[in-house]
């Protein structure tokens, strides 16, 4: 009797309430996302809880730059190259050189070269066959370009130019590299880069943010053995890296913890990993200067509302199933993006910090350089580089 009496007590509330019902309904079937209609539909997503620095505690500390210098910045090469993400110089002062979204630093293709499209979602229908050239270096006494290509693993390529040389796309286990992104070359000759993931490749690289995975490793190329070896794993989103003036420690980017990690290579510190310094923002690459300093862009800035996702992997699986862009959802965080670049000392202490808050000059980057009197400023984003004077 009990269970007849609450049975036709629940249809009641139901036909009483229909609205309240279809709304719960609705709701579930958007959080469902059949149809994938989300930004993550048809993807396997498993959110983690994010190792980030409290929001609060960093944004409290951090320098503004309360004239937006860096929004005063002149825009070079306009539609002439596409999505600059690493800036190169050569023994001789020449460049800059850089890797563009079509392919090209070394090689261009008609099924490639799609101009100012390269830097949209065009481009990654071809990107895996053309390749995505990102971090840059030569190799100063020998004249060679050695390139970390998103899909192609780390090439090198001679002074003379050519075709670009595979040196490795695995490493000592078999393991594919499926992200390489950024790299450095020691003064013993090995080349350390970053493998942003394990499991996703750069056209889905938004997937390893919201996930918050951490299966990206940092890899050290010998070329004597011509053998790669696995220096750190468990990484996330490892991304810019570069060695301290001396060779004693490298530094590298973790961009979905908004951090910079620092690696002793030499003294009685050797394989010790440190934090060197939380950021505001989601670093991308870091580059020394003459004086031993470091430069890096940050993607700006994170919001409180944007904390609690990163906090909350329950959350974040729900939130970006809803069937709206992602610059929808991340537009109603409170993320407005700008750039901010830092000047950094080999302690992590902040020296510089430059703004450009309107987003006039860009509203993302990859890279900042400086050289003779100026900062060049590379986007993986635009289809230009912008230069700023300096100091």
């Amino acid at each position: 009797m009990e269970k007849k009496i609450l049975l036709k007590n629940n249809e009641s509330t139901m036909h009483q309430h229909p609205f309240v019902v279809s709304i719960v309904v609705a709701l579930g079937f958007l959080l469902m996302d059949p149809f994938h209609m989300g930004p993550i539909g048809g993807h396997e997503f498993k959110p983690v809880k994010h190792s980030i620095a409290p929001y609060k505690q960093v944004m409290d500390h951090w320098p503004k730059d309360n004239v937006s210098r860096l929004g005063r910045g002149r825009l070079e090469f306009v539609d002439e190259v596409f999505g600059p993400e690493s800036i190169e110089f050569d023994s001789m002062g020449r460049g800059p050189y850089t890797g563009q979204a079509d392919g090209r630093v070394v090689r261009s293709e008609k099924l490639c070269a799609r101009g100012i499209d390269s830097t949209t979602r065009k481009q990654w229908k071809v990107e895996k066959l053309c390749g995505r050239p990102l971090g840059l270096r030569f190799n100063k006494d020998t004249g060679d370009l050695y390139i970390a290509d998103a899909y192609y693993g780390l090439l090198v390529v001679g002074p003379e130019g050519g075709l670009a040389t595979t040196l490795t796309a695995h490493d000592a286990d078999g393991r594919p590299i499926l992200f390489a992104n950024d790299l450095d070359i020691h003064r013993n000759g090995s080349i350390f880069f970053t493998d942003t993931s394990s499991r996703y490749n750069r056209a889905n690289h938004f997937l390893i943010m919201l996930e918050g995975e951490s299966t990206g490793r940092l890899l050290r190329y010998d070329p004597s053995t011509k053998q790669t070896h696995v220096v750190l794993n468990g990484l996330a989103f490892p991304n810019g890296v570069q060695l301290s003036k001396d060779h004693s420690f490298l530094i590298f980017t973790e961009t979905t913890n908004c951090r910079i990690m620092k690696l002793w290579l030499d003294g009685r510190k050797s394989g010790t990993l440190e934090l060197m310094v939380n950021l505001p923002g989601f670093p991308d690459n870091v580059r020394r200067n003459e004086r031993g300093d470091f430069w890096v862009a940050i993607d700006c800035c994170r919001t409180a509302p944007q904390e609690v996702l990163s906090h909350n992997p329950w959350l974040r699986s729900m939130y970006f199933r809803l069937p709206f862009p992602m610059k929808w959802l991340v537009k109603w965080t409170g993320m407005r993006m700008y750039t901010v670049v830092s000047l950094l000392n080999e302690n992590g202490e902040i020296l510089q910090v430059l703004e450009d808050r309107k987003g006039v000059v860009m509203k993302l980057m990859s890279e900042v350089r400086e050289v003779n009197g100026k900062l060049w400023i590379g986007t993986v984003a635009h289809n230009h580089i912008a230069t700023v004077p300096y100091p």
